[in-house]
């Protein structure tokens, strides 16, 4: 189970998702923190401008920098205990020393450096800094502290680079990430809980396609799958039921094709058996007449079974066709002549009508021969006597080099029933299945017809109006070929 497409899918979103978390908390985290310092710098500059006077009163007063650790914070070699943040002219607010002045800035997220006119750091509330010597473009950032028009130093108020956790400053951090996490935690959650349900709907029909298909090739093609949507699953769905359907109705064609192929070997197999058997016992007796019924029976089995195989080699794409540009007028001609006297004999009128100056086709002679046969064939069976057949060749629908060359061939039979006419090219099909061999022929001739046309790139139908005008003109069937 936990391979399934399921599992995949929300595993590979819950990474997505946790990518996204850390990807979203540092960015926003340290979005904060930048502008959180941005505001501590210029906080820092704020009290570093309101600071700048009062310290140029005490180096009035004092004449050097000497105590101002006391008051700023740091240690650079001198400690107050209670003094007063600027004496007498001071602030106005009371430290408690170097530590009480140290904490105070800290609390307050700030950090304050005194330099005096040489760079040289005096007071640093972080205490990092003190004795060293600062570059110009860090004296830049500060505020010059002037006494009678001279600069006498330099304060500088930034941001700690880590906020004390006990201070407002780190407290305030502290909260943010908190709820950044949280807000992350939470949208996560909700996120995979959405995504669970989405791939569950996703995975839902590709389970039951899975079960189909399970089930196909166990040899159940009842199975469908149900359609729901109109999206690639909804379509992948009708594909699937559209694939059962065809595979259902293969398989019954191959189930009746086998009880067709059964019944027809039956008949002339039968007939050889009981003849043999009757001679041997006896009964008929072994002359010239009953080997001709017999060599006439096996003459039938033969060419049935090389129906089946140029069926089979057709339909596989596998018959070689040997083509040779032919004149249609003439190959029809001659496929009618060889049944003229079969039409003649059974009192049926049969008229070729060729049209002139046809273009010759590329087609294969013999194979062309034999469709045209097998079409006036199976016209003679179904045309009573005193019928008319007659075999067209000319233009098709279209004009100019749209025209294709058009082969039909119409009787004046009793036509083809309206629920048969799709069926007229299937193998062993008979609309009348009363009819034997005898006077419906085997039920391969037409469907030989479709698989030759289709292998000249051709198409070819059955058109069955059953019109009959009193003066005995009309047809009842019409099959057309066209290349």
């Amino acid at each position: 189970m936990r391979s399934s497409l399921f599992f995949k899918l929300l595993g590979a979103f819950a990474l997505v998702i946790l990518a996204l978390a850390v990807i979203v908390t540092v960015l926003v985290n340290r979005a904060t923190a930048g502008q959180f310092r941005l505001y501590s710098d210029r906080n820092g500059q704020l009290w570093a401008s309101q600071l700048a006077p009062q310290l140029a009163d005490y180096f009035a007063q004092r004449g050097s920098w000497q105590g101002s650790e006391a008051v700023l914070g740091g240690s650079g070699g001198m400690t107050g205990s209670g003094m007063g943040m600027m004496g007498s002219g001071g602030m106005g607010m009371k430290g408690s020393g170097v530590a009480g002045a140290s904490d105070m800035w800290a609390m307050m997220g700030l950090r304050v450096v005194l330099a005096d006119t040489r760079g040289q750091v005096i007071s640093d509330s972080a205490d990092l800094l003190t004795g060293q010597t600062l570059p110009a473009a860090g004296l830049a950032t500060g505020t010059a502290i002037q006494v009678n028009g001279q600069t006498v130093g330099t304060l500088i108020g930034a941001s700690l680079a880590a906020p004390v956790a006990a201070s407002p400053a780190g407290a305030f951090l502290k909260d943010v990430n908190r709820s950044i996490l949280l807000a992350v935690l939470a949208a996560g959650v909700i996120a995979l809980a959405l995504g669970a349900l989405l791939f569950f709907q996703l995975t839902a029909p590709i389970r039951q396609l899975t079960a189909a298909a399970h089930a196909i090739s166990a040899g159940d093609l009842s199975q469908r799958v149900a359609m729901r949507s109109g999206d690639e699953l909804g379509e992948l769905a009708g594909a699937f039921n559209k694939m059962a359907e065809n595979l259902a109705a293969l398989e019954g064609q191959r189930r009746q094709m086998v009880a067709d192929v059964a019944h027809e070997l039956r008949t002339p197999l039968s007939v050889i058996q009981a003849n043999v058997e009757a001679m041997q016992d006896g009964i008929l007796p072994a002359d010239a007449e009953q080997l001709a019924s017999l060599h006439e029976e096996t003459l039938l089995l033969n060419r049935l079974v090389a129906d089946l195989r140029l069926l089979s080699l057709a339909e596989a794409g596998q018959l070689k066709l040997e083509l040779t540009e032919s004149d249609l007028g003439e190959l029809v001609s001659r496929a009618a002549e060889r049944l003229r006297p079969t039409a003649e004999a059974k009192g049926v009128a049969l008229v070729v009508e060729v049209t002139p100056d046809l273009p010759r086709v590329r087609v294969d002679a013999d194979r062309f021969t034999q469709m045209i046969g097998n079409l006036v064939d199976n016209a003679l069976c179904y045309t009573p006597a005193l019928g008319r057949i007659v075999v067209a060749v000319g233009w098709g629908a279209g004009s100019g080099k749209t025209r294709t060359p058009t082969v039909t061939v119409t009787d004046t039979g009793s036509g083809i029933a309206p629920e048969d006419l799709p069926h007229v090219f299937d193998r062993f099909y008979r609309g009348d299945k009363s009819r034997a061999r005898a006077s419906g022929g085997s039920g391969l001739g037409l469907a030989i017809v479709r698989q030759l046309a289709e292998s000249h790139q051709g198409k070819v139908w059955a058109e069955s109006p059953v019109f009959h005008a009193p003066d005995g003109s009309g047809f009842g069937t019409r099959i057309v070929v066209i290349f």
